[in-house]
């Protein structure tokens, strides 16, 4: 079986995200007999600029995206499309827009205990800010998130008082604008191939199935 490994650029905060999350592990399924997938989160940043506190978020995306009635026609439409994927999108509930630096922090440190609690991290990151309401920049939140993730909420506490790996963060985010990514989210397979936004499920699992067959006819190439 052939391995991919997916560096998957992404914001917490953004509902296409969370749709593409949910897409590519019904893709995984699909394609689970003949092709091994590893996922690494990576950090992106939709509102920079929001203050650590965070913003007034119905006010925020109104402003952004022209009005009350566009906001409404937006969440209609991913409201839709998440019920067809197991998500259930309570735009209602989220009432602060969130700095998600301290987010991409926790994501970081639970990846380097393991991609399981990289993965779990990042579901109830996604889970707490679109179906919850939480604001996924109160540490408070991010420190129950981490403990039920099985990471050390002391060491946790810790790190978040402090500004370790707030540079790490903000110069992957840096890096991954300078090779063009300038929209979330964005599927990076193998360091080669880029696929960009929330694709369908069937759509992924072919470029999977592509990709794979792919690295085994170069290996068989080289024997």
């Amino acid at each position: 079986m052939e391995r991919l490994t997916i560096d998957l650029v992404s914001d917490v905060v953004c509902p296409w995200c969370y749709l593409g999350k949910a897409r590519l592990e019904l893709a995984i399924a699909d394609v689970q007999d003949v092709v091994g997938i590893d996922i690494n989160w990576r950090p992106y940043r939709l509102n920079p600029d929001y203050p650590p506190e965070g913003v007034d978020q119905k006010a925020a995306l109104e402003a952004k995206l022209g009005g009350a009635e566009k906001v409404r026609g937006a969440h209609q439409m991913l409201t839709e499309l998440g019920r067809e994927v197991g998500i259930n999108f309570d735009f209602d509930a989220i009432k602060i827009g969130p700095n998600t630096l301290d987010a991409h922090r926790l994501i970081h440190w639970a990846g380097t205990e393991s991609r399981e609690a990289q993965e779990q991290v990042v579901s109830a990151l996604f889970k707490a800010n679109f179906e919850e309401g939480r604001n996924v920049g109160d540490h408070a939140v991010l420190l129950d998130i981490a403990e039920k993730a099985g990471l050390n909420p002391q060491v946790i506490g810790t790190l978040l008082q402090s500004d370790a790996d707030s540079d790490l963060i903000v110069s992957e985010i840096q890096a991954a604008q300078q090779m063009g990514v300038n929209g979330v989210p964005f599927f990076i397979i193998d360091q080669q191939y880029a696929v960009s936004g929330a694709q369908t499920p069937d759509v992924l699992a072919d470029a999977f199935r592509q990709i794979a067959a792919a690295k085994a006819e170069a290996r068989a190439n080289l024997n």
